[in-house]
């Protein structure tokens, strides 16, 4: 199916600063942790997002949801799976992020959610009509 005109609304989720928002040793281990995040999202594609997490518009609720991961650096080698698209940025992580949600806005104004606590990101993510949320969204805090 051509991205462009995928009806589903759009998910990007920025990797490492979603695997980086939980203290659970995934330093020791950026690929295996970047595959545990990936695996965790592949259900929310046909679920949709928590409908009472902060950030998540009601339409992120609904399913079916095309979820992007943009891995860079150690994480790179992460295959996609089935409801988790994969893309690995050849440089930059944030510039690879702000170019997708840029064509989402450009390709008709497709509904586009972020998840990243950057704050730069979010800004760039924003200025395209995207929507932002927090990594707790798809990765609740280790308890």
């Amino acid at each position: 199916m051509d991205n462009d005109s995928d009806p589903r609304p759009l998910v990007i989720i920025d990797a490492a600063n979603t695997v980086g928002s939980v203290p659970d040793g995934w330093w020791r281990d950026r690929h295996g942790a970047t595959v545990r995040l990936r695996d965790a999202l592949a259900p929310l594609a046909g679920l949709g997002l928590p409908a009472t997490a902060p950030g998540v518009p009601g339409w992120a609720a609904v399913p079916p949801l095309d979820l992007v991961l943009v891995v860079e650096g150690a994480a790179r080698g992460v295959p996609p799976v089935p409801g988790v698209r994969v893309e690995a940025a050849p440089g930059s992580g944030d510039d690879l992020i702000a170019e997708l949600a840029a064509d989402a806005g450009a390709a008709g104004g497709r509904r586009c959610l972020v998840i990243t606590a950057d704050r730069e990101l979010r800004a760039r993510v924003t200025a395209h009509g995207a929507l932002v949320a927090g990594p707790r969204v798809v990765r609740p805090a280790a308890g």
